[in-house]
């Protein structure tokens, strides 16, 4: 599936769920919550085992199936493409985020790997949004970052730009770099992305993933606060394709 049509509409913001829970609350009824918020401003909900686990996506995901199958949504497991796949299948999830596509491996491990999502893709008609010089993650294949864009868009179907870690900005020279490289192959800014900073990210690149700044805390440990998502809704909610 190609990624705009999927987004058909409008650039997509796209809010992690990352599958904390406190206060005697499970993860599912945490999610729960979390993903109304999302829904109600048109964010999609990106569901991720960053502290939850596999099982826990899992569980997520049945309830969006059976709640909300009609929405957009997606699943990120870390360190498991596969799972990924075979839970977006089940469940009816529109998207995969993959952390690197293309970078991260040596020569001789990056073709095996290349040619697995290749076959996946072909089994599953799944948007796949897959990073390049992705943040945390080595560089190995002993290409120019040009080279790997370059092959990284033949494995996904929108590449993901990040900066240096979680809720670190992403330099908008990144993006317009990636940009320059893939013309109109569409990117994602995947990290850092603030109130202050979203509007003029939205004229960067083709849409974003956020996670951090929409917690009470504003730090990947915190909860999505409504009036957060209210806020970043108001300035960047209608931006079209």
């Amino acid at each position: 599936m190609e990624f705009k049509r999927l987004f058909i509409e409008k650039k997509p913001i796209i809010g992690m769920i990352h599958l904390n829970s406190a206060h005697g609350e499970t993860v599912l009824e945490r999610a729960k919550k979390e993903i109304e918020i999302y829904f109600q401003y048109g964010i999609y909900p990106l569901v991720e085992n960053y502290f939850g686990s596999a099982d826990d996506c899992e569980e997520v995901l049945k309830w969006l199936k059976e709640n909300h199958k009609e929405k957009i949504y997606g699943i990120n497991i870390l360190g498991n493409y596969h799972k990924a796949f075979e839970l977006a299948k089940r469940y009816d999830a529109k998207f995969i985020q993959i952390d690197s596509v293309c970078g991260h491996l040596q020569p001789d491990d990056d073709e095996e790997y290349g040619m697995s999502l290749e076959r996946l893709r072909k089994e599953n008609d799944i948007v796949l949004l897959g990073g390049v010089r992705f943040k945390y993650c080595s560089v190995l294949s002993g290409r120019s970052v040009e080279e790997d864009l370059r092959i990284g868009m033949t494995r996904c179907d929108a590449i993901v730009c990040t900066g240096t870690g979680t809720g670190c900005a992403t330099p908008f020279e990144k993006v317009d770099m990636f940009k320059n490289v893939l013309g109109d192959f569409p990117v994602i800014t995947g990290a850092g992305v603030t109130l202050e900073t979203a509007k003029e990210t939205m004229e960067h690149c083709d849409g974003f993933i956020i996670g951090s700044w929409l917690k009470h805390t504003h730090q990947d440990t915190g909860f999505v606060c409504e009036d957060n998502v209210r806020r970043l809704y108001d300035i960047v909610g209608n931006e079209k394709v």
